[in-house]
């Protein structure tokens, strides 16, 4: 197989029929299929998610990302005009006003407010409208960024995730088909270590994990640790330039605990291999060990992994199906090289794996 030009987003491409998109998860966490890539061999192979303990060895350390999705999407209205506008809140900033994104017909303007509706009243198709209760958040626009981001100023003081829980809901990737998260998505699409609140989007590679597999995968020798990297908004764009060395990767907030770095340690000196739980995992433990030391580490980072980058941590992975020409497929390349991964994405069309978030997962060994 010629291999073509990787800086080129057209190699990053792949045909993927729209029934293969998983708008549902598993009946299980556990029940999802698994594609086994092996790199020594170039064999690919189909199993189960709960396999997993029988793939991987006594000594070898599962790393986790546990963060946990904030209820980060909004609906409202403009407070002068009662227009409807959606957003996202992205973060909480150091003087308490919020950076959040949103759309509305018209142009907002730096001074006028927006109302947001409580979650409790948000229907599966919202018709916004003034809260029945009387029970409102407003945010007044104080600057738009250069990006199209607002900094703005929440009506109430007080901390941004209760906010949040009151007037937020799940912010479901748009490839699901739900502007509004339900009640099995509350429980579904977050992991069941999540423990860090900040993420906009799920670590999916976690979601396939129940508390029984953990304990099998234990039982077996397979160590466990986490560290936090709270996904944001930049991890579904598309690549927007052409040439991937053109294109300006998103900066995300990560800790590496000092007790997680010590863990890899231990692993790597008894000949066990680092299997990172998800792209997010990868990142978090490739931009601590830049330092050129793995220690303990925390800080933002907009590392940008493609292939031809040496790995210093992450030994093997686990993740879901990317979307394509994504930044997230071009990881899983950078591990698994350009062409295994391209034939085993064929292969997942033509086996009809599930994609995306509540997709099927792929082992790279």
């Amino acid at each position: 197989m010629v291999t073509p030009d990787l800086d080129d987003i057209s190699a990053w491409q792949y045909d993927l029929p729209a029934e293969l998109i998983a708008s549902r998860p598993a009946a299980r966490r556990d029940d999802s299929r698994l594609m086994i890539v092996r790199r020594d061999s170039g064999r690919i192979e189909h199993r189960q998610i709960r396999d997993l303990p029988d793939l991987l060895s006594c000594g070898d350390l599962l790393l986790f990302n546990n963060t946990k999705v904030l209820p980060a999407r909004l609906f409202g209205f403009r407070t002068s005009t009662q227009g409807k506008w959606e957003g996202l809140f992205l973060e909480e900033l150091s003087d308490g006003h919020w950076k959040i994104a949103g759309q509305t017909r018209g142009r907002l303007t730096v001074g006028e407010s927006l109302t947001l509706i409580p979650a409790s009243e948000i229907g599966s198709t919202p018709a916004l409208q003034p809260s029945r209760s009387g029970d409102e958040l407003q945010l007044k626009l104080i600057e738009r960024s250069a990006d199209g981001t607002w900094r703005v100023l929440p009506s109430r003081p007080g901390d941004s995730i209760q906010l949040l829980e009151q007037f937020g809901t799940l912010p479901l990737p748009p490839y699901i088909g739900r502007k509004v998260a339900d009640a099995d998505d509350q429980h579904r699409y977050q992991t069941v270590f999540a423990d860090k609140p900040g993420a906009i989007a799920a670590p999916t590679a976690g979601l396939h994990f129940t508390p029984e597999l953990l304990q099998r995968c234990a039982d077996k020798g397979i160590a466990s640790s986490e560290v936090t990297l709270h996904v944001g908004i930049g991890t579904f764009r598309p690549v927007s330039s052409q040439r991937l060395s053109e294109h300006k990767m998103h900066s995300e907030w990560g800790r590496l605990p000092v007790d997680s770095a010590n863990s890899i340690a231990s692993a790597r000196s008894s000949g066990g291999n680092v299997v990172a739980v998800g792209t997010t995992s990868v990142r978090t433990v490739e931009a601590a060990a830049r330092s050129g030391t793995l220690a303990g580490w925390q800080g933002s980072t907009d590392l940008f992994i493609k292939p031809g980058f040496e790995f210093s941590v992450a030994d093997q992975l686990l993740t879901n199906f990317h979307l394509p020409g994504s930044t997230l497929i071009v990881l899983v390349a950078a591990i698994a090289g350009y062409n295994l991964t391209m034939e085993a994405y064929r292969q997942a069309v033509s086996q009809k794996y599930r994609f995306y978030s509540y997709g099927d997962a792929m082992l790279i060994l």
